[in-house]
């Protein structure tokens, strides 16, 4: 079972969430968040608040919501099959377009970045990729990509200096890389066996080269590297480099869970020398991995938190600096670290109730 699932989005750093599914209307809903950063102590429990609650509609559960680049619009998915888009704009709610094409439930949303326009991909037990395209206002399927033996996990599109790439986490132990050529067509390389019993997560690297901001020279084109990270039914992390033949490899295993990785999230980068991961396992068990040499070769793993339940998702804020966490506990919560190192929960979300409570000690409250 896929539980709450959560994102931020570009500009208005949005946390979007969903509660578990407690009843029939509070699985089909969807609420946005606001969050922001409180010096006063008796401001605490303002800092992530309710901005906004869309019905869905969804006849079953919910499990992926994700706003677009702009924070206007809003896409889910869920166990009817079907994929939503709604315009959330200004607080309303407007159902643009009720997708379907998949043949089981579907378990993850990724949007493109809007410079290739908008486009939507999804991923379903049913074994298929669905790209979405919108054209002159009305939404249909683009490409369909039916190239694994088992439920597809997760998608995720690559920095938007690459090209429009898309890689696909699946069941089957593989994953799938679908690079957009021109005309309608769609090139596919396959990493077959990433993963023993399954991949459950993709993230990619950000298009910033570590190091950049201090050491690249100025007006030089940066030397783009291709990676990614995937997590799977494995218990590890793998981090995967595109060589110069345009093929594949493996270029990093990443061991520190002792049950399946649910979620991994690379945190978005200005260009500072480290590089930093998330990850959330069946264990119950967040980590936050770091490296800090210019080869990405030394990856040290952090213990932020050990919950007392499965934990489902981890996002990182875009400016990298607090990560949300969902889990089986029925909460969000945000987690920033503090000048010595160490992360803290700043604040948690009951998404059964919608209520807010915040752990943050008075001195650490000053760090904000």
């Amino acid at each position: 079972m896929r539980e709450p699932v959560l994102t931020w989005c570009v500009p208005l750093e949005l946390l979007c969430s969903h509660p578990l599914p407690v009843s029939a209307f509070l699985k089909t809903q969807v609420k946005l968040y606001t969050y922001r950063a409180c010096a006063g102590k008796d401001e605490m429990g303002k800092m992530v608040s309710v901005i906004n609650t869309v019905d869905t509609s969804h006849e079953d559960m919910i499990h992926d919501a994700q706003m677009d680049y702009y924070g206007t619009r809003l896409a889910t998915c869920s166990s009817d099959r079907s994929v939503k888009i709604f315009d959330v704009r200004n607080g309303g709610q407007i159902l643009i377009a009720d997708l379907r094409g998949h043949e089981g439930p579907v378990w993850q949303v990724a949007w493109a970045h809007p410079m290739y326009g908008n486009i939507l991909a999804s991923c379903s037990y049913d074994r298929k990729v669905i790209i979405w395209r919108e054209e002159n206002g009305t939404w249909e399927k683009s490409h369909e990509h039916a190239g694994h033996d088992s439920s597809v996990n997760s998608v995720c599109w690559a920095p938007h200096d690459y090209g429009l790439i898309l890689a696909c986490g699946s069941s089957d132990g593989a994953i799938s890389l679908l690079t957009y050529t021109g005309e309608g067509q769609w090139e596919v390389k396959k990493i077959n066996n990433a993963h023993t019993i399954g991949c459950n997560a993709v993230s990619w690297a950000p298009a910033v080269v570590p190091g950049s901001l201090i050491d690249q020279p100025s007006g030089q084109k940066p030397n783009y590297i291709k990676r990614f990270a995937s997590g799977g039914c494995d218990n590890l992390i793998k981090l995967w480099k595109e060589e110069e033949d345009g093929q594949w490899k493996e270029e990093q295993k990443l061991e520190a869970h002792s049950d399946w990785v649910r979620d991994v999230a690379w945190a978005p980068s200005i260009g500072l020398p480290t590089s930093t991961i998330a990850s959330c396992s069946q264990d119950g068990r967040v980590f936050i991995w770091t490296c800090d040499d210019a080869s990405g070769n030394t990856w040290s793993p952090k213990l932020l938190h050990k919950f007392n339940d499965v934990v489902w998702h981890v996002s990182w804020s875009i400016t990298a600096n607090i990560l949300a966490v969902s889990g089986g506990d029925n909460k969000v919560t945000l987690w920033k670290e503090s000048v010595d190192g160490q992360w803290v929960c700043i604040s948690d979300v009951n998404k059964g109730q919608g209520s807010v409570s915040a752990s943050v000690t008075e001195g650490q409250q000053n760090e904000q």
